[in-house]
């Protein structure tokens, strides 16, 4: 990808903004699906990244001025991780060539992730949460599902078939049983 010359990023930075402007109209009078939001959301992101004529930081600055959007509509702000970084770069190379699922899914499930994340903080102790959004680097969704299906960590299944528990029964499950 070519960035382009000096002369014409403050058009396209203007272009841009105007982009930008014009996603938050269309969710805002509903002409934008909400299948659509993902997709126009790597649109903004990509085309950002093309105005940006930088060796380093272009992901850095593209993702904060995203996350900038994502906030002011009320929602949570995208974070790629370390680990996530090779997808996220093919990903990018691919919405270059007009393939935007790729980044599209990334930037939706990021935001999705977050979201488990925030619910706990959200939610308060006692109020029952999928276990994704208890899940951290103690203990695993794996370990968290294997303690819900022994009967160790008091949870329920959601009609969804998927656990949830709080984040008291998860301090009660840390005393009674954790040995880590």
């Amino acid at each position: 990808m070519t960035p382009p010359t000096h002369p014409f990023i403050s058009a396209g930075v203007a272009s841009w903004v105007e982009q930008v402007n014009q996603f938050g109209g269309a969710l805002a009078d509903g002409t934008l699906g909400v299948a659509d939001i993902p997709e126009a959301l790597a649109r903004i992101h990509v085309d950002f990244e093309r105005l940006h004529p930088f060796i380093d930081g272009n992901g850095r600055t593209g993702r904060l001025l995203l996350n900038l959007v994502l906030t002011r509509l009320g929602w949570p702000p995208i974070v790629i991780f370390k680990e996530q970084r090779r997808r996220y770069l093919k990903a990018l190379d691919r919405a270059d060539h007009d393939d935007l699922g790729p980044l599209a899914e990334l930037l939706a499930r990021s935001v999705v992730d977050n979201l488990h994340r925030l619910i706990p903080n959200i939610a308060g102790p006692a109020k029952y949460v999928p276990l994704e959004a208890l899940a951290d680097e103690e203990f695993s969704l794996a370990a968290l599902k294997q303690a819900a299906g022994r009967g160790r960590l008091e949870a329920i299944i959601g009609t969804d078939g998927r656990y949830r528990s709080s984040r008291a029964a998860l301090e009660t499950y840390r005393a009674k049983y954790w040995r880590g």
